[in-house]
């Protein structure tokens, strides 16, 4: 027998350069989608329950409340500091705004806690509240307390939007989870064209309330933008949730999901 000649430093670097790299980006998006997809689920948005539109819409909202720890703190620190405008000064009681606002936010925490209920929405309420305060508090300044609703309008709206351009819609990498089909739906062009324009339609619901309440904030009308992002807010979620989910459902008959799943 022969023997084969050891293989020189430059033959294993070759070899080294033919190995196809891993997949990190199909790996990347396989992560993102089970995040979003498992927070789609926690949030009562799974297409393949087969619940009623009226009810995903629901429970996407909270229910009652979740509708209350959404929209409370928000309307007590407009309506109080409308009303303790000063007509002097033109400005209203800030500090006692905004401290009923962020006691509000603990209470609907506290009950949550004591009854043992999840707690993840009314704390995350919670320190969106005290946040905004922060803001509000340190610089004298009411309209500041709406900074970072503004910067997550912004932060989502970016992330819808490129997703959307660059072909892994946000969307569509949680309804690919949830069906059970990963990022094969990248594959069907009628899938990627629905998840595009979705994203594209909550990255617009995102860009109208900075367009509608920027102009505001910069003319110092705490009392309209606090209005406007009351009506804004989810009046318009509602109906964009209720749209995502019929269009979701209108891709996946009934059945497919559940031969996709058998398939892997």
């Amino acid at each position: 027998m022969t023997d084969r000649p050891e293989p020189s430093p430059g033959d294993e670097q070759r070899s080294a350069d033919l190995t196809p790299p891993p997949a990190a980006e199909a790996s990347a998006s396989d992560l993102l989608g089970a995040a979003l997809g498992g927070a789609a689920r926690r949030a009562g948005l799974d297409p393949a329950e087969g619940a009623s539109t009226g009810h995903v819409v629901w429970a996407a909202m909270g229910g009652w409340r979740g509708v209350l720890e959404s929209v409370l703190p928000g309307l007590v620190f407009i309506v109080v500091y409308t009303l303790t405008i000063d007509p002097d000064t033109g400005e209203g009681d800030l500090w006692l705004s905004l401290g009923l606002s962020v006691g509000i936010a603990a209470v609907f925490t506290a009950a949550r806690l004591i009854a043992r209920q999840p707690v993840t929405a009314a704390i995350g309420g919670l320190i969106a509240a005290g946040v905004a305060a922060a803001f509000a508090a340190f610089t004298g300044e009411a309209s500041n307390n709406f900074i970072p609703g503004f910067i997550t309008n912004a932060l989502y709206g970016s992330a819808f939007l490129i997703s959307a351009l660059i072909g892994w819609s946000l969307i569509g990498l949680a309804a690919g989870f949830l069906m059970g089909e990963g990022t094969a739906w990248r594959a069907d062009k009628r899938k990627r064209r629905v998840y595009f324009w979705l994203a594209i339609a909550w990255a617009s619901l995102f860009a109208a309330r900075l367009l509608v309440q920027l102009p505001l904030y910069f003319a110092d009308n705490v009392t309209a933008l606090g209005t406007l992002k009351l009506v804004m807010g989810l009046p318009l979620f509602a109906p964009l949730v209720a749209v995502t989910w019929l269009a979701v459902r209108a891709l996946y008959p009934r059945g497919e999901s559940n031969e996709v799943t058998a398939a892997e």
